[in-house]
């Protein structure tokens, strides 16, 4: 197998299958990596919901959010990702996050905190 920056030549269709399997094997990896990540970015959510109880603050801070999405689109550019699926991406974080949050207040509004 030959790489010249973007491209890439097999010799035989063996070292395709090989690179393409390899490649798959890897994505799986991160995948469970993401999927860690995001349950421990979520775990977060009781200290932060508690806290912000504590000081009077409300779950939804837009100036936080606002600061979250220009770093990560400053980190996109960077990486030469595709920024508007990014800031999708995080998005959805955001909204797991806010969700984790209502969800806890919910629970101890109920009494099970």
């Amino acid at each position: 197998m030959k790489s010249n920056n973007d491209e890439i030549s097999f010799e035989n269709e063996k070292e395709a299958r090989i690179l393409l399997e390899e490649s798959r094997m890897r994505i799986d990896e991160i995948d469970n990596e993401l999927c860690d990540l995001i349950s421990e970015r979520t775990s977060l959510a009781k200290g932060i919901v508690f806290s912000k109880q504590y000081l009077g603050m409300p779950i939804y801070d837009e100036s936080r959010e606002k600061v979250v999405h220009e770093k990560i689109e400053k980190l996109a550019k960077e990486k030469d990702l595709d920024v508007v699926i990014i800031d999708q991406i995080v998005n959805m974080l955001t909204i797991l996050s806010k969700n984790e949050q209502k969800e806890i207040l919910r629970r101890n509004v109920d009494g099970q905190y």
